[in-house]
């Protein structure tokens, strides 16, 4: 049975409430939630990503795009003005063109990135029931779009997760995504009388089996095909103020791709670290990818090898920005070898990354303790119901 349940009783509907009183306790005065005994307590588990729209149509996108971009943690402007900008000219001439890249890289399962984080979640989940007897319960959800992390936590509470772990799938910290999923999660729980205990991993960028596993896909790269002349390593970029306000991301991207190309013994001129997917007019962190692709062909540089490390599932910036657009721009401009190396995706060495980055910041949770046991967990659970029904309870 639920630990929880949401339902607005008759009664609390009709209360009569102080013109003054804040939403929040609106909220709290009209919610009531019904606590069980013996229910067994769990660890819930959310993956969160950055989203998708539903269809790759214009209509689609222009919905998930409204969401997005409406989001202060991603556009650091004045709110008006942006409002206007947005409303007026972004959401009338760029979604026909992100629906057209989105068509290119849809799958019958539908968005790749949706897909991926789906199979990652399964996955995750199979590896860690197999560990702790079906007492941690993993789920997804998208910060834009669906599914999201409002329904994603309802879920979760329904199903007895009194302990949550959220991990944003994005190995570098910024204010623009891992920040993003805090506010969100947060507003959520601002409507829950009983709060569960909470956490939540804002990095894993130099996460020893992370380095690896992003090693080992360029050295499967490399088995496959000829090494190319340099290693691009590719990550989302930002506005530049935004680093220079104090977001840490360019120092983790930097670090990222340090320690993967230590590791694979790169000297210095083999691997080059770049940034895509810039929007808008002011500066963003360079060297931008696109036209560093177009530069190197002109310098001797024939044949590439390209990764992007902060994202964790395929998307349309991989997939279709560069597989598709950047390697044209490569070859039109003198190229002849493009390589673009896979997301980690739901490659078991990347779920078990994963499970560690997870069971590490489980630690001091009853599950985790030497001396756990589901079965005795199980029996301690009904012996309190026993307890609570004959002191006079009703659950």
């Amino acid at each position: 049975m639920p630990l929880f349940t949401n339902n607005l009783s008759n009664k609390a509907k009709s209360v009569s409430l102080h013109p003054n009183i804040s939403a929040y306790s609106r909220l709290i005065v009209s919610e009531k939630i019904t606590y069980q005994h013996g229910a067994q307590e769990k660890l819930g588990i959310l993956l969160v990503n950055l989203g998708s729209p539903e269809k790759p149509t214009t209509s689609a996108v222009r919905k998930y795009l409204a969401q997005f971009l409406s989001d202060p943690r991603v556009i650091e402007a004045n709110r008006l003005i942006w409002w206007f900008a947005l409303h007026l000219v972004i959401l009338r001439i760029r979604p026909p063109r992100a629906a057209k890249a989105y068509r290119k890289v849809w799958t019958e399962n539908g968005s790749p990135l949706v897909h991926y984080t789906r199979l990652q979640t399964q996955a995750i989940q199979k590896k860690l029931e197999e560990r702790f007897r079906g007492h941690v319960i993993v789920d997804m959800a998208m910060t834009y779009g669906k599914p999201s992390i409002k329904n994603a936590l309802q879920c979760l509470r329904k199903a007895g997760a009194r302990r949550l772990l959220i991990l944003p799938l994005y190995p570098q910290y910024s204010a623009t995504t891992t920040a993003a999923v805090f506010d969100q999660v947060t507003s959520v729980l601002q409507g829950w009388r009983w709060l569960p205990d909470l956490r939540m991993i804002n990095q894993y960028h130099d996460h020893p089996h992370y380095i690896k596993a992003l090693a080992n896909s360029i050295k499967q790269q490399w088995q496959n095909n000829a090494r190319s002349e340099l290693l691009l390593f590719s990550f989302h970029g930002l506005p530049l103020r935004y680093i220079h306000n104090g977001d840490p991301y360019y120092c983790h991207c930097q670090k990222t791709a340090r320690l993967v190309a230590e590791e694979l013994s790169l000297q210095e001129h083999e691997w080059k670290l770049v940034f895509q997917s810039r929007f808008g007019r002011e500066p963003w962190l360079e060297p931008y990818c696109s036209v560093t692709l177009q530069e190197l062909p002109a310098a001797g540089i024939k044949s590439v090898d390209v990764i992007c490390p902060g994202f964790s599932a395929d998307c349309l910036e991989t997939l279709e920005e560069i597989s598709m657009e950047n390697k044209t721009l490569f070859i039109e401009a003198g190229g002849e070898t493009f390589h673009y190396i896979p997301c980690l995706n739901d490659d078991p060495v990347h779920i078990n990354m994963l499970c560690e980055v997870l069971t590490a910041h489980m630690f001091g949770w009853p599950e985790t303790m030497p001396n756990w046991d589901a079965g005795e967990v199980a029996i301690e659970a009904k012996k309190s119901c026993e307890r609570a029904l004959k002191m006079g309870s009703q659950k």
